[in-house]
């Protein structure tokens, strides 16, 4: 099972997001369903670490967050960006619960990508193909959307298709 925890996004905070996406060719910009703010990328996990994972995932206690996207960036790699994404905040908190999540499923014996974590949302892959970003990163350097609780987080199946990543939630935790 290819897994990562993540906080699902509230429906208002999703359209503004949507709202904002556009003007890159070849993009292929994420739909509503696949917009989400990952915590801990686990990859392929035996299905029978289910039950531990699931244990120490109950365990952690979820605080409510104001969750608000601020300013958008881009990850690349060798200079090509790969990703846009928006910004999250409170950056602090989401660093804290990110750090819990990716302890208790290293001590339920999964291993966690290992990469720093930075709170953001992914809008958009970039294919090679895919045009210039730097207007897209001007026209939406303010983006800032009004802070929507959020009570839970959970843990997502991901399955990859030709029209991109389809996500299943098998079980939430908190609030």
């Amino acid at each position: 099972m290819r897994l990562f925890i993540a906080l699902p996004l509230p429906e208002a905070l999703t359209a503004r997001l949507i709202a904002s996406m556009g003007g890159v060719a070849g993009a292929r910009w994420q739909s509503a369903a696949q917009l989400h703010l990952t915590l801990a990328f686990l990859g392929d996990v035996d299905g029978a670490r289910l039950p531990d994972l699931d244990a120490a995932l109950s365990a952690i206690p979820m605080p409510p967050i104001a969750l608000s996207a601020k300013g958008v960036g881009h990850f690349a790699n060798k200079g090509r960006a790969h990703a846009i994404w928006a910004a999250a905040e409170p950056a602090e908190h989401l660093t804290q619960l990110a750090a819990k999540v990716r302890r208790a499923a290293q001590m339920a014996g999964v291993a966690v990508d290992a990469h720093d974590f930075v709170p953001h949302i992914t809008l958009a892959r970039l294919p090679h193909s895919a045009g210039p970003i730097d207007d897209f990163l001007a026209a939406t350097a303010q983006l800032a959307t009004p802070a929507y609780p959020i009570r839970h987080f959970a843990l997502f199946e991901s399955h990859l298709s030709a029209d991109g990543a389809q996500y299943r939630c098998i079980r939430e935790y908190g609030g």
